[in-house]
């Protein structure tokens, strides 16, 4: 299996998730178009869906690819305007489940126990696309992609280690002068996907995580301080000397946030990127029939270790008939490739 995509890989790939986004929206459930379809063309059944709009809350790591294609979809024919509220992965699914939302947006697949909680049938993960987190610090005069290990930054967010000049730090980073400064680890304090991704990685590559934290939304977190959203922390970073988080990477790259490389699997260190998200993905051999799997520490040389997929969670069945529309069995498809 090749570790990497091709460019029409990855722009079919993205044209993919771009159409099930906008199946999911109104629980249309088909594949992405063929390569026939013109590049910006629309497709779609002979009548319109009868609402005008649709609303959503969850995940913050999906909110900037969010804001951008809704603005598009509300463009095309027979668009809907979307309103999302970035507000966290869990308080999306209780939005849902409470019914104040027409769909919920995670980045980590719901627990069979979680599942059960709908009182309104079954729900359906669809997934929309993925991406990397990025592993953000501040230390003055300490460059970008200093280099950790999933063990170290377990020991870091246990509070084993809590100094930046700790030599197991220092170790992985020759010639890189690290102060004598302490570490303040800045993490979530809402019920997050980023959080579910992040900890899923860390109780794969430390068995004392596993074994004293675990993984989910939120966890009993040993040391640190929280804030909402990955902006909250991406913010707190920026402004803390000394401290270190977890966001996806666009945050990173809109603040200009060092980020650190992170062994993955293979032993190589790896910087997070789209390229590196679609390297874990593709080591993916078999998707479950019910969507909900996981890729961090995946394997392969380019694969970056903490990656995960978004979906959009929606019930299978629709009480309102314009939400639930299936334009007469020809689904809008979108494709940009």
């Amino acid at each position: 299996m090749h570790t990497l995509f091709s460019t029409h890989q990855r722009r079919r790939a993205f044209s993919c998730f771009s159409a099930l986004l906008l199946l999911a929206l109104s629980t249309l459930l088909a594949a992405c178009g063929s390569d026939t379809t013109k590049p910006g063309a629309v497709r779609q059944g002979t009548s319109c869906p009868s609402t005008s709009g649709l609303q959503g809350s969850g995940s913050t790591f999906d909110a900037p690819l969010f804001s951008k294609m809704f603005a598009a979809y509300a463009q095309v024919s027979c668009g809907l305007a979307v309103s999302y509220l970035g507000d966290g992965s869990g308080a999306g699914l209780n939005d849902l489940l409470e019914q104040n939302v027409d769909f919920a947006a995670t980045d980590i697949p719901l627990t069979d126990g979680a599942l059960t909680r709908s009182q309104h049938g079954p729900l359906l993960h669809i997934p929309v696309t993925l991406g990397a987190e990025a592993v953000i610090y501040h230390v003055i005069g300490v460059p970008s992609q200093l280099k950790l290990t999933g063990p170290v930054l377990a020991a870091i967010f246990l509070g084993k280690i809590t100094s930046w000049n700790d030599p197991a730090i220092m170790q992985l980073n020759p010639g890189v002068s690290l102060p004598p400064l302490n570490i303040t680890v800045i993490h979530r304090s809402d019920g997050s996907g980023t959080t579910g991704i992040f900890t899923h990685y860390l109780a794969q590559v430390s068995p004392t995580w596993n074994a004293h934290v675990g993984a989910g939304y939120t966890v009993n977190w040993p040391v640190g301080i929280g804030f909402k959203g990955n902006g909250g922390v991406a913010d707190e970073v920026q402004n803390f000397t000394g401290s270190i988080g977890y966001v996806e990477l666009s945050y990173a790259l809109r603040l200009h946030l060092p980020y650190a490389e992170v062994q993955n699997a293979a032993g190589r260190y790896v910087a997070p990127s789209i390229e590196g998200a679609l390297a874990a993905a593709a080591s993916v051999e078999k998707i479950p029939a019910d969507l909900r799997f996981y890729i961090v520490n995946a394997p392969g040389a380019t694969a970056y270790p903490i990656s995960g997929y978004s979906w959009l969670i929606v019930y299978q069945q629709q009480d309102n008939a314009g939400k639930g529309w299936m334009g007469a069995g020809k689904p809008l498809l979108v494709d940009d490739s």
